[in-house]
């Protein structure tokens, strides 16, 4: 086909018939390709970009969404339980902090292979076998390449924060109030959980290896190269055919080997992913080490009934969940990116934790930490805007998966850390290290290389 323009400004196609038709040549790394093209419309290779999915374009990502909206709260409240619980724990196994700290570390295993194995499993079962596997750990970057990302992740993680905003509300209800113990609870969360793996599952059936490859072919190629079976699937040992293979070795997506460079290590040496993972470690820590032990600091420190202590902590879980439905559609309006956003949210956010230490007045301090978390909201969801502004699609699954699950570890690590420390020194010692916490957070981010302006639908 060749184009030739007049000077008048028309243009006129004229269109060559080779004698032999030729292969195309194969697309390099990272040139855009160009979808929803109206007929007859020849889009100019300056001008036309990648059309981006939205919440409800195509239309089964209205279920998905749901879907992984609902599983965000199961996952908020599994967080957010652990604050309501933890006195009536020390009671129940007469045990001090650092034995009852322990349980913020039990999710490091999954969170670990989470982050090695993500970006795997996606070319091997697709979003289905993730949705089967861990769970939550797709929608992310799946979000968060998104048109108008900053407003669906703030949704996405405003859910996360309604469901640990609802937990220890519940809990604290069902133990003073109704007279449940403190396990009972999970009674509950095991039949939401059920639930979840059934939403999941159903409506990311289809979206198997096959539609994850042909979305991302160049991930596939990677993970495919060099591969002599059917199925792109090499035999652990070259010498058994594929057939003579157990059940679960051909399952297994650990059997399952891939030649070529690995996508995840070629995120992880990138400086963007690290800083990211380390800025969501810190984060993930400071949101979780708050809402794990504040209840535990009112009753000991501002000297609140159990009740009223349980409820700061909905009310920390609650400005979690209101500030990232709002923020989220602020950050992208009044920010030229959300660099600056994240920098401005985090500065008065350490403000506000000043006044939480030093005014010691109990419902100063409720207040303080209500606000606290709503400016702590929005950071999550624009770190992943971040790593997905800043890195090529083809690592946008791993690297927002390895920094997801490694900055989750955060909420394993830090609250252990405040509780070993109070176990010494009192819980008191939760405001000094969540303050320095913050600083530190604040300077990781003004690492971040400078971000592209917001990008709209």
């Amino acid at each position: 086909m060749r184009f030739n323009n007049s000077s008048g400004g028309s243009s006129t196609v004229v269109l060559e018939m080779p004698s032999k038709l030729k292969q195309p040549a194969p697309l390099e790394k990272d040139v855009p390709v160009f979808e929803d093209i109206s007929a007859g419309a020849l889009p100019s290779p300056t001008t036309a970009t990648v059309q981006l999915q939205k919440w409800n374009s195509p239309r089964i990502n209205m279920s998905r969404c749901l879907a992984t909206f609902y599983s965000f709260i199961i996952l908020g409240a599994n967080d957010g339980a652990y604050g309501a619980l933890i006195p009536y724990l020390e009671t129940y196994y007469h045990v001090n902090y650092t034995v009852i700290s322990l349980v913020f570390l039990s999710p490091i295993v999954g969170y670990t292979m989470s982050a090695l194995s993500n970006n795997h499993i996606h070319t091997v079962y697709g979003q289905r076998g993730v949705a089967i596997i861990m769970s939550t750990s797709h929608v992310n970057a799946w979000i968060g390449d998104m048109a108008n990302p900053n407003e669906v992740l703030g949704f996405l993680h405003g859910f996360y924060g309604l469901g640990a905003a609802l937990s220890p509300l519940i809990a604290t209800t069902l133990v003073t109030k109704a007279g449940w113990h403190w396990y009972e609870f999970y009674y509950l969360m095991v039949g939401a959980a059920i639930l979840e793996v059934i939403l999941l599952v159903g409506t990311f059936w289809k979206a198997d290896a096959r539609a994850y490859n042909a979305e991302h072919p160049q991930t596939a190629e990677v993970e495919s190269s060099g591969l002599n079976t059917p199925t792109g699937v090499e035999p652990a040992d070259p010498s058994i055919p594929p057939k003579k293979r157990g059940i679960f070795a051909r399952l297994s997506p650990f059997g399952k080997r891939a030649k070529g460079k690995s996508r995840t290590a070629e995120a992880v040496k990138n400086k963007v992913t690290i800083l990211a993972s380390i800025f969501l470690l810190i984060y993930v820590g400071i949101e979780v080490s708050i809402g794990g032990w504040i209840v535990t600091f009112m009753l000991r420190v501002r000297g609140g009934s159990p009740f009223a202590s349980g409820l700061t902590s909905t009310g920390f879980w609650l400005g979690i969940t209101v500030g990232r439905l709002v923020l989220g559609f602020v950050t992208a309006r009044l920010f030229r990116s959300e660099k600056h956003a994240v920098a401005t949210y985090l500065v008065c956010s350490v403000a506000l934790q000043l006044l939480f230490w030093l005014i010691p007045n109990f419902v100063v301090s409720a207040v303080m930490v209500g606000f606290l978390g709503f400016f702590l909201a929005p950071l999550f969801p624009a770190a992943v805007v971040a790593l997905t502004k800043l890195l090529p699609k083809r690592l946008h699954v791993a690297a927002v998966g390895f920094a997801a699950a490694f900055g989750a570890s955060g909420a394993c690590v830090l609250p252990f850390a405040v509780g070993a420390i109070a176990n010494a020194a009192g819980v008191k010692v939760l405001q000094p290290i969540i303050l320095a916490a913050l600083v530190l957070c604040l300077g990781v981010w003004l690492l971040i290389p400078t971000l592209p302006k917001q990008r709209m639908a």
